[in-house]
């Protein structure tokens, strides 16, 4: 008996060895068909090549949303909406000095905008690798007020002889809701700091003020003044024949009897007019031919920084670094995916940076309209730790760095912007609705007891109480008078000094630099140079370091497999959709439908932007430096 079940434990024993071997054997096989799949191969990269840069939609700090939704547009035919600064910069600074590329190719059928600052440092790393003697292409169907500001500085600027060149110029319209909450009886208590602080403004007028009327004309003037300035000089032209231009184009393009393409070329805006098969063929010219596509040698933009990408992985590098941390967007409490400043994230990563010995300096670039005051404060409060090391903090100021954007910006030895940085709104706000008119309108009666004089007066059935409206402009002026004294520390100027530029005014960089809000003007890469300048380094002996969010494996896994679902997803319902050929709408949109679509998209952004803010100012408890200043 005992020999027997010797036997069968001898059995079981072999055969649950045999189905750990065979599970560990299936995690490998399924581990191995996953790496696969989510692994890309190296492209090959063609000798005497151009570099063509189609950039897609509105370039951007960092990608908003998050891998998946990025995915399905790009899957869909419409690109992910973005394309980010540093992939350009990275690309065209590379490029500079290959050997492998001829040409740098620019076309912008596709970008549908940016901010100025974002524009002047793409433009910067056009110039910069011009320097090489290599020549640059710019062509488009079309080009807008953001797209000519980059093709300007190119050697040669080619337009299509249907296209149009429109400088728009600079405005800022926004949509105000006051009697709409009036009709749905909603009361908006406002409680906030600063004359020109204008962000609340939208929920309780129906126009814009006085002052923020004379403050926004101010910066949108100045915008204009810079743009103008330096597209002429791009150009070879003087600022009045732009202003000329762009005063009167549709009289000039009457006369002309609605030949677009003629106008602008002889206003000199353009190189010459040629069709996208005369610029293809005037890129083989300097660059090489193609003899299988008849084309240029060519590798895009995605391709190109997967090689040269992969290259500095295995090339060695120095030990020192300056740590880069992008910051960009609406600045919120806690954790967060793209396109948003998550002061928990944030803190991290400047955290991280200071525990890094080997980290001799950190930049902090900055594109923030602002938002949660206890985020900002929590940024704010990591960036003195950082200073505390002895090492150098310095700011980089992208298209926005205004109200929290600033307020994050305080303790830094030194912050660059650029002349179009709007910045400053120096000051904070707290909403509370309140909607007992709509209660009554319902025919919902309200009473009761309480046993303090706070009690139910913050109710949204209920007008707010005096006694808690004291108490929340008490602690908004509060935060004013800490927001003044980081900034009086940060600048080294008095509590007064601050207070005279502050209220809430917003200011570009060019009257930052003036006001003593920032320090210098230019782009990042200047930034950075000084960081390393002041951390003792010399060129050549540092390398810069982007510091991320990082992602478990897990968690990385993830998100490839949810972006190659949304391709799969997409691709299956074409093909169902018509009839196996695998053809979608979205594959009929060309470039400029792409773009038209895309810039829609940013138009119609500000009122969903406007009711997700409402809906996070309306949170209880909770005060906020935001600007809404972006001028369009």
């Amino acid at each position: 008996m005992e020999l027997i079940k010797k036997f069968f434990r001898g059995v079981f024993k072999g055969l649950d060895g045999l189905r750990k071997i065979l599970h560990l054997l299936l995690l490998l096989v399924i581990f191995g068909v996953l790496v696969g799949a989510l692994q890309s191969s190296i492209p090959t990269l063609p000798a005497d090549a151009a570099l063509v840069i189609r950039p897609v939609g509105e370039i951007v700090e960092q990608p908003s949303g998050d891998a998946f939704d990025r995915a399905l547009a790009e899957a869909q035919g419409l690109g992910s909406g973005e394309t980010t600064l540093r992939d350009l910069t990275d690309a065209i600074a590379a490029a500079k000095g290959d050997k492998r590329i001829k040409t740098l190719v620019l076309d912008f059928d596709e970008m549908s905008g940016a901010g100025q600052p974002t524009l002047d440092e793409f433009a910067r790393a056009v110039t910069d690798f011009r320097k090489s003697g290599k020549k640059v292409v710019a062509t488009g169907l079309g080009f807008s007020r953001d797209t000519y500001y980059v093709a300007a500085h190119a050697d040669e600027l080619y337009l299509d002889p249907q296209g149009l060149v429109v400088l728009e110029g600079y405005e800022r319209y926004r949509n105000y809701y006051k009697s709409a909450l009036d009709k749905l009886g909603i009361d908006i208590n406002v409680f906030r700091v600063g004359t020109y602080k204008s962000a609340v403004e939208p929920y309780i007028r129906d126009d814009m003020s006085p002052a923020d009327r004379e403050a926004s004309q101010a910066f949108v003037n100045s915008l204009w003044e810079t743009y103008v300035g330096v597209v002429a000089k791009a150009r070879g032209l003087k600022p009045e024949d732009l202003r000329t231009y762009a005063d009167t184009l549709a009289t000039q393009v009457k006369d002309a009897k609605g030949n677009t393409a003629k106008v602008a070329l002889d206003a000199k805006l353009v190189t010459a007019l040629k069709t996208p098969i005369q610029v293809e063929e005037r890129i083989i010219a300097l660059s090489s031919k193609d003899e299988e596509t008849e084309s240029y040698r060519s590798v895009d933009l995605k391709d190109y920084l997967r090689v040269v990408r992969t290259e500095d992985k295995i090339a060695k590098h120095p030990d020192s670094r300056i740590a880069v941390i992008i910051g960009s967007g609406e600045i919120v409490d806690g954790g967060g995916g793209g396109g948003v400043i998550a002061g928990d994230d944030t803190a991290e990563l400047i955290r991280k940076a200071r525990l890094d010995k080997d980290i001799k300096a950190l930049v902090l670039r900055i594109d923030s309209p602002g938002g949660s005051v206890t985020a900002s404060e929590k940024i704010y409060r990591e960036l003195l730790a950082f200073k505390r090391t002895k090492r150098p903090v310095v700011i980089s100021m992208g298209d926005l760095a205004a109200s929290g954007g600033y307020y994050i910006s305080a303790p830094a030895d030194e912050i660059w912007a650029s002349p179009a940085t709007i910045t400053g709104s120096i000051g904070i706000f707290g909403l509370f609705p309140t909607a007992p008119r709509t209660f009554e309108k319902l025919g919902i009666g309200v009473d009761g007891v309480g046993t303090t004089p706070l009690s139910g007066e913050l109710r949204i059935d209920r007008p707010i109480g005096p006694a808690a409206s004291m108490l929340l402009q008490s602690t908004i002026e509060h935060g004013y008078e800490e927001f003044l004294a980081r900034v009086s520390l940060g600048r080294k100027k008095t509590r007064d000094e601050i207070d005279k530029i502050a209220q809430g005014r917003v200011w570009t960089g060019r009257d930052a630099l003036r006001l003593g809000l920032v320090d210098k003007l230019g782009s990042l890469d200047e930034a950075v140079a000084s960081a390393a300048k002041r951390a003792g380094l010399a060129d050549g002996k540092y390398e810069r370091d982007y510091l991320e969010a990082e992602k478990s494996f897990a968690q990385q896994l993830l998100t490839n497999l949810e972006a190659k679902a949304a391709s799969v997803l997409v691709k299956t319902v074409k093909t169902e959709a018509l009839g196996g050929f695998g053809f979608g709408a979205a594959a009929s949109l060309d470039g400029p439908t792409r773009a038209a679509l895309l810039a829609a998209r940013r138009d119609f952004g500000p009122i969903e932007r406007s009711v997700l803010r409402f809906n996070r100012y309306a949170l209880s408890g909770q005060v906020y430096a935001h600007c809404f200043c972006t001028p369009y």
